[in-house]
Order: structure tokens, then C-alpha cells, then sequence
């Protein structure tokens, strides 16, 4: 009996090349934790924004993967991954040293600008690196190696998480102050508690628009292997056939519906933990428990990882849906320290869906790949329009839903995460419905 060869994620001579592009991993989960609190940070420097208005932040960040995925596709399409590459770099690095003239002037829509500026170069690197650590192996195991590499965007996640905490949050002035006394404060106080904290924002942007710039070094004087070389079909039969993928075109959507999901979640937490500790006079801090989530985000990619060499990868993906969902409504309905740690588990379920999604949405693709990458990162602007949606159901005031009778009463902020809950249903919709199209061969 013929003994069953073992196909590994990643072989040994493309062991290098991928472990220098699943560094890109790490460094966009860097950028996209580190701005998640500013939503909140803004809103304690600049109190005349709006909920909505201070959710630009996440607009303008994730708004520039929309405008420049297919830029990115079509580029790499005509020279290569590695051009994109180092393109991608040099748009994240001009992006974080635009944070010093915004904190000079003292501009909010300055800053917008800077985060957009910084998700452009961020959609060339998603654009490129995603479809390009598919293709450095079996096909077979290409979801597998896709979750192992995202498996390292928490890592950056977390240090993200703590570069915001530890230098930015625990450093703002204007978080000394209650709002009516910051409000209170003369003109002059006033400037020079804001010129300090606006300051304060920019400096991990500009540490960090150095270390892209070391990295990129790096990356240009690295060999990237070429992919395969597929059948080149012109332009128009790429998106012909990509809109004729039903499978495809669902994936999109899930894409969308999943980050979306992991934007609210990681930026609301801190509006509930606000809400719990004014109403029940704790004095917890969010950022530990965004950090436990990350935690969980990060065990769960390393578990659904592992899952995915016993169970079919959809399969994975419509229970982790599930309990993603399941979790959202414990987050609505529990009270007190049940529902916060019920909103810190969606992160586990969430864990293993972005790489999952863009398996099963470019499963046995050819030279349309490439385009068809460019639409899942586009889908990454449910990132910019779900958080303003949840916001607007914030901005609708504390008691806006008293009159509902659910458990007698829900505070907006736990309300606002029925949306996380419908997206991760769709979700899991699109994981146990493609089981039969994406059979264990």
C-alpha cells in the first residue's frame, strides 16, 4: 500500500520569500489597531465632533482601500508583485510623515487625508500580498498558508493595540479632564492642552512611516519569486468572468460583512466599556480588553489554521459565522461584565474569516486573480461605512431605545452591535453555503 504523501503549507525553497511577505501582514495590522482608538482619542481632543464625524477616522482609513485595490491589480498586472510591493510601501510611508503638518496646523481633516493617503499604499500591499501567498505552494493547501501568513496580522494587531495605549491614550491631556471641564478650560489652555495631544497622535505615525521605510529596504533587495505563469486573458474577459462567478461575487460581500464586523467591534469597545462604567461606576480600562480580543483573534487564526487540516475550510467558516453572530447578541442582551466579555469573544469567531473569504472567493482562478483580489480588498470598505452606521445609532441618544422593552432597557451602545451580529451571520451564510462547491478533494 502506497504510503499518502504529505503536502506541506509552505515548501522549503519558498520558505524565505514567504516569511519576508507575511512581515507585510504584520505591519498592516500595526496600522489598522493603532487607528481604531483614535475614533475615540479625537473625540476626547476635539469634544465638537460628533460620533459621526469622529468616525471619519475610520472612513478616510478604510475608504482608500476602495479607491485603489484595482489601481493595485491592474498595476501589478502589467509589471509585477514586488513593484507593488515596494508602490504600497512607499504610499504607507508618506501617509505616516503626513501626520506631521496635520498635527502642526492642527487640521482634522489633515489627518484624514494622512490615514487615506496610508490605506492606498496599505491596498497595494493587501492587493498584492494576498493572491501572491496563495500562489507560493500546492493549491491545495492555499487557504491553509493564506491563514498561516494572517496569522502574524494579529501580531501587529496587538502591538498596534499597545503602541496606542501606552503612547497615545494614556498620554492625552485632554483624557485628565471630564467633558464640562475641558470644555471649561480658557482659550489659551485650551490650545495648549490640544497642540499637546494632537502632537502626541503623530509621533507613533512618523516612528512608524521610519520603520516602513527600513522594511521596504529590505524587501528591494530581496528576490521575489514570479507565480506561475497563467493563460493572459485580456481585461474584459477577466471581469466577464468574475461577475459570471456567483461563488465570487458572494465572497465580496462576506469580505465587506467581515471587516466591517471587526472595525465596529474593535472600535466600539470602548464606547461600551464608557457606557459600563457610567452606569455602574467601574473604572475599567477598554484597551486591556481590546487587547484580550486581539489575544483571541489571534489563538483563533492559529486554531482555525490547524481545524482546516481535518475539517473543510467552509465548513470552519460557517460555524466560526455562527458563533460570531451567536456572540454579537450576547453583547446586546447581557448585562454588565457578561455582555462585554460575550462582544471581547467575537473576536475568536472572526479569527480565521478574511483568509478564509479569499480562498473560497479565488478557489481555482487563473490570470483573473489577479483583478478578482483587487475586488475582496475593496470589500474591506465595509470598514469605512459600517462604523458610521453604528455611530448614527449612537448619535441617536441614551434613551432613544427605551421604549423597545428588551429586557426593559438597552443602552444604544449595546443596541448598535445588532449590526456586527447580521454580518457575521451572512458570514457564516457563505461558508456552509459553499460546501459543496469547495468539496474535500
Amino acid at each position: 500500500m502506497t504510503k499518502k504523501t504529505k503536502i506541506p503549507i509552505v515548501s522549503k525553497d519558498l520558505l524565505f520569500p514567504f516569511i519576508i511577505i507575511t512581515s507585510l501582514f504584520a505591519l498592516w495590522g500595526i496600522a489598522n489597531d493603532l487607528t481604531n482608538p483614535m475614533v475615540s482619542a479625537f473625540k476626547k481632543v476635539m469634544p465638537e465632533l460628533s460620533n459621526i464625524q469622529a468616525s471619519l477616522v475610520q472612513f478616510a482609513f478604510y475608504f482608500g482601500y476602495f479607491f485603489m485595490a484595482l489601481p493595485a491589480a491592474l498595476f501589478i498586472r502589467k509589471f509585477s508583485y514586488k513593484s507593488g510591493i515596494l508602490l504600497g510601501l512607499s504610499l504607507y510611508a508618506i501617509g505616516a510623515f503626513l501626520f506631521y503638518p496635520a498635527a502642526k496646523y492642527e487640521e482634522y481633516s489633515y489627518f484624514l487625508v494622512s490615514l487615506w493617503v496610508i490605506t492606498c499604499g496599505l491596498a497595494f500591499l493587501e492587493t498584492t500580498a494576498n493572491p501572491l501567498v496563495l500562489a507560493l505552494g500546492d493549491k491545495r493547501t492555499a487557504t491553509q498558508r493564506l491563514n498561516l501568513a494572517q496569522a502574524f496580522n494579529p501580531v501587529g494587531s496587538l502591538t498596534g493595540m499597545i503602541i496606542a495605549q501606552v503612547f497615545v491614550l494614556a498620554a492625552l491631556r485632554s483624557d485628565d479632564y471630564t467633558a464640562e471641564a475641558y470644555t471649561a478650560l480658557s482659550s489659551n489652555e485650551l490650545a495648549a492642552v490640544r497642540e499637546n495631544d494632537l502632537g502626541v497622535i503623530s509621533i507613533p505615525y512618523l516612528c512608524l512611516g521610519v520603520l516602513v521605510l527600513l522594511i521596504m529596504a529590505v524587501i528591494f533587495f530581496t528576490k521575489i519569486p514570479r507565480t506561475p505563469v497563467e493563460d493572459k486573458m485580456s481585461l474584459s474577459d477577466s471581469f466577464s468572468k468574475l461577475f459570471q462567478n456567483k461563488s465570487y461575487l458572494m465572497g465580496v460581500l462576506a469580505q465587506a460583512a467581515c471587516v466591517g464586523s471587526q472595525i465596529m467591534c474593535w472600535t466600539y469597545i470602548f464606547q461600551y466599556v464608557d457606557n459600563l462604567n457610567d452606569s455602574t461606576g467601574w473604572n475599567i480600562t477598554a484597551t486591556n480588553y481590546n487587547v484580550a480580543a486581539m489575544i483571541l483573534f489571534l489563538s483563533g487564526r492559529w486554531i482555525g489554521t490547524a481545524l482546516m487540516k481535518k475539517v473543510n475550510p467552509p465548513k470552519v467558516l460557517g460555524i466560526f459565522g455562527l458563533g460570531g453572530a451567536l456572540a454579537s447578541i450576547g453583547a446586546i442582551m447581557l448585562p454588565g461584565m457578561m455582555g462585554l466579555l460575550s462582544l471581547v469573544s467575537i473576536s475568536i469567531f472572526m479569527s480565521i474569516m478574511f483568509p478564509t473569504i479569499y480562498g473560497i472567493a479565488l478557489k481555482d482562478m487563473g490570470d483573473e486573480a489577479k483583478i478578482g483580489s483587487a475586488g475582496l480588498v475593496m470589500a474591506i470598505v465595509g470598514g469605512a461605512f459600517m462604523p458610521i452606521a453604528q455611530a448614527a445609532i449612537l448619535d441617536l441618544g441614551g434613551d432613544g431605545f427605551a421604549d423597545l422593552n428588551l429586557l426593559g432597557y438597552i443602552p444604544e451602545v449595546n443596541l448598535s452591535f445588532i449590526l456586527p451580529a447580521l454580518c457575521l451571520a451572512f458570514v457564516g451564510y457563505y461558508g456552509f453555503s459553499s460546501l459543496k462547491r469547495m468539496k474535500v478533494e
